[in-house]
């Protein structure tokens, strides 16, 4: 009976036409992408693609899934490894890479580096952060046209301090129009939030950052397996598209850059996420249909990324490790099948 009210609403709403420009080889009128670590060849990350062999072999397998988008880390300290030096040699292999084949980018300009002496997670000094996001900016705007400014500003894992958005909205008041001096065609996503979604994206326009953004970016995140999982993420929806309209910014695409769930091999109450047991491989293939057969039919969903495109054994030390469509040896779970199921549509 809940699935089936969400089925009923579908059919109330007619989607946004996506304005499109099939000019741009930049964009892509696909609305199906992935978040994936594609930059990791760090000791931190156990050097999850630590040869090109590797990043060519995840990318041909997003191709043949249909995945549009790649949504990716551009580290901040690997492209300014110490003040004023940027290096780009790694990203454009990177990029090259993807862009061959066919995908495009969503490149999220984020963390502190070791230089700057503080956590990675501060606030960054305005200055110093708009100079790096412009220098990327700046390099890439031939072949990227989507850029998200942070990640999960709202969840202090990312970003300290949690206040009310207020430093985070002062960021995005001083990069939007920097970049877009640099590159005008160029469009800015707030960075994905996922802490009381709604609320977060209410006090973004309470600090009068309305302007200094052109993509609403959430992280709706639920529990496969919890009671009518689509209905919650529904209900995240409507109640952003009433903060949007209640501040007169109803015509703004909302993109999920992140949703998504664990697949383990068996599940077990020793392996765990932040909503419990991580769910089984079969259970998150479900979850892919699912998700897909239904958000993208809700007005102004754009895009939906799955988080993640291949699992992170040992990263996270959790079922989050999991999250991957295919796993760490690239070997093919039944959630990657069901995306290319969809996709290929």
């Amino acid at each position: 009976m809940a699935l089936f009210f969400i089925f009923a609403i579908t059919l109330l709403i007619s989607p946004i036409a996506y304005s499109y420009d099939k000019s741009d080889p930049r964009d892509s009128q696909s609305p199906y992408g992935v978040l994936d670590f594609l930059m990791w060849n760090h000791e931190w990350n156990y050097y999850h693609y630590d040869t090109k062999e590797k990043i060519e072999r995840a990318v041909d397998m997003m191709k043949d899934a249909g995945i549009g988008f790649v949504r990716m880390d551009f580290l901040w300290y690997d492209i300014e490894p110490v003040p004023g030096h940027f290096d780009f040699a790694k990203y454009d292999m990177i990029v090259d890479i993807i862009r061959k084949r066919g995908i495009s980018v969503l490149g999220i300009l984020h963390y502190n580096p070791s230089w700057d002496n503080e956590p990675w997670n501060k606030a960054p000094n305005i200055e110093l952060y708009t100079k790096y996001a412009c220098k990327v900016v700046e390099h890439f705007k031939d072949r990227i046209m989507y850029w998200e400014i942070w990640n999960e500003p709202d969840e202090p894992e990312y970003w300290i301090p949690q206040d009310e958005m207020k430093t985070y909205t002062a960021l995005l008041k001083r990069v939007y129009p920097a970049i877009k001096k640099v590159d005008p065609s160029c469009k800015v996503l707030m960075g994905g939030v996922s802490n009381k979604i709604p609320y977060s994206l209410k006090r973004i326009y309470e600090n009068n950052g309305k302007d200094f953004f052109d993509i609403i970016n959430i992280h709706p995140f639920e529990n496969p397996g919890g009671e009518d999982p689509v209905k919650k993420i529904y209900y995240t929806y409507k109640a952003v598209r009433d903060v949007m309209e209640k501040y007169d910014d109803y015509d703004k695409s909302i993109w999920f850059t992140e949703i998504g769930c664990p697949g383990v091999k068996t599940s077990s109450k020793r392996i765990g996420w932040w909503f419990g047991q991580g769910p089984d491989e079969q259970v998150q293939a479900e979850w892919v249909r699912q998700i897909y057969d239904n958000c993208l039919k809700w007005q102004g969903v754009d895009k939906v990324f799955w988080a993640f495109f291949r699992d992170t054994d040992c990263h996270f030390k959790s079922a989050v490790d999991y999250f991957g469509l295919v796993r760490n040896d690239f070997s093919e779970k039944p959630s990657y099948q069901a995306y290319k199921d969809i996709a290929g549509k």
